[in-house]
């Protein structure tokens, strides 16, 4: 059902994206696609930063992080990062960027996947109460 759910969200932004980039003024996608970009990169710092040194470049299983953007969002430096690059997409006004992008998106989906393996190897019963408890 969360992979329901989430790809209906992919599809959805994806055509929304493309439907304002087809009916959007150049001004219209410029300010709606720089606030997306600049709002997605600014969480995307604050996702960063609520990790600590939990982050690294290959699944491993420091501690588990709950609080913050990861209360809800299990994996916000991915989904941050991918709005931000819609918003990106929007402002260019190239509607067959989203073909690349969704894309990516299908590696978050695979590395998110790995890694929510390594958490839940390590911290069992925690971990996934801890996904019951987010959105996706």
């Amino acid at each position: 059902m969360r992979a329901v759910r989430l790809a209906v969200v992919v599809v959805l932004l994806a055509l929304g994206a493309v439907a304002f980039i087809k009916l959007g003024s150049r001004a219209a996608n410029l300010v709606v696609g720089g606030l997306l970009t600049i709002v997605s990169l600014g969480l995307l710092v604050v996702a960063r930063v609520q990790l600590g040194n939990s982050f690294t470049i290959l699944p491993e299983a420091r501690t588990l992080v709950t609080h913050g953007l990861y209360r809800r969002i299990p994996d916000p430096l991915f989904a941050f990062l991918d709005l931000a690059l819609v918003g990106v997409i929007i402002v260019a006004r190239q509607a067959w960027w989203l073909v690349p992008w969704a894309i990516l998106v299908m590696a978050h989906v695979w590395a998110s996947r790995r890694e929510a393996a390594v958490l839940e190897q390590a911290f069992g019963d925690a971990y996934l109460a801890y996904r019951r408890s987010t959105w996706w």
